[in-house]
């Protein structure tokens, strides 16, 4: 009796700080809503690619390694997600000609997103992120795709300053020599 009573606290006070979990708000810069289409479109064909195939997803305890987005293909959009332990989640996109190729895809509108997993992912956690595949939200489009540069445009080409005025257009790596 004496042994129930003494564990019964710890146990009360153990049920009362999990009733709490699961209560937190959402970033509002990720709040689910849908990211500006004009906005996406800019970010995406700033980077070669096709709006229309920009996906994400989402699996518990992977997240977005920001470097390794990029394009798939002529203009389609790779991703891939991390867990910290070396386990990785490849997300891809295509045109819908790629469809049925893959074990882990969904067709979404005129595109197949799928999923390949190196590292220990299981089937189970590739199937998972399979069904949360969606269009990028606002707060997702920011981690995302950069903000283009207004700097760069395709019809300017870079002032670099190390190319010489005349001659073929090489650069100048010429070291001066001591004593000449």
């Amino acid at each position: 009796m004496i042994r129930a009573v003494r564990v019964l606290p710890p146990l009360l006070l153990a049920a009362a700080l999990l009733s709490g979990c699961g209560t937190e708000k959402a970033d509002p810069g990720d709040s689910g809503s849908p990211a500006d289409p004009a906005e996406l479109a800019a970010r995406a064909e700033a980077s070669g690619m096709n709006p229309d195939l920009v996906y994400v997803t989402g699996a518990p305890g992977f997240t977005l390694a920001r470097q390794s987005v990029g394009v798939q293909g002529a203009d389609g959009f790779s991703a891939a997600y991390t867990d910290g332990t070396g386990a990785v989640i490849h997300l891809y996109t295509d045109h819908l000609r790629y469809a049925g190729q893959h074990k882990y895809e969904v067709k979404e509108k005129d595109c197949v997103v799928w999923l390949e997993g190196e590292g220990g992912v299981s089937g189970a956690v590739l199937a998972k992120a399979v069904r949360a595949v969606h269009r990028p939200t606002a707060g997702e489009l920011d981690t995302l795709l950069p903000t283009p540069d207004p700097a760069f445009t395709d019809d300017q080409p870079v002032q670099r300053g190390d190319l010489p005025s005349n001659g073929d257009g090489a650069p100048d790596n010429s070291v001066p020599t001591p004593g000449l």
